[in-house]
């Protein structure tokens, strides 16, 4: 499912229209990536929470030329199933 089939599924289930459900699924993305620019944690309870992991600076390897390259630390965006969506799909 693409941004697009979000929208529209979002729009008949809500039984709005497809501008309306376009801008809700929008400011619900951007809700998430302001929250996450700031440091905090996006909880929605039964689905998952989306959060901000450190990674440590760490040595990798180019798979072509197998030369040793150094990775530096970073902050990157996370995603934890809930416990009700993880027994949905199980």
């Amino acid at each position: 499912m693409n941004k697009l089939d979000l929208v529209s599924a979002v729009a008949e289930k809500a039984g709005i229209t497809k501008r309306e459900a376009e801008a809700a699924v929008n400011a619900f993305v951007e809700s998430i990536e302001q929250a996450l620019r700031q440091g905090e944690r996006v909880n929605l309870v039964g689905f998952g929470t989306f959060q901000v992991r450190e990674r440590k600076p760490r040595v990798g390897r180019n798979p072509q030329t197998g030369e040793e390259i150094r990775i530096p630390a970073g902050r990157v965006p996370a995603f934890k199933a809930g416990k009700a969506l993880k027994e949905l799909i199980s």
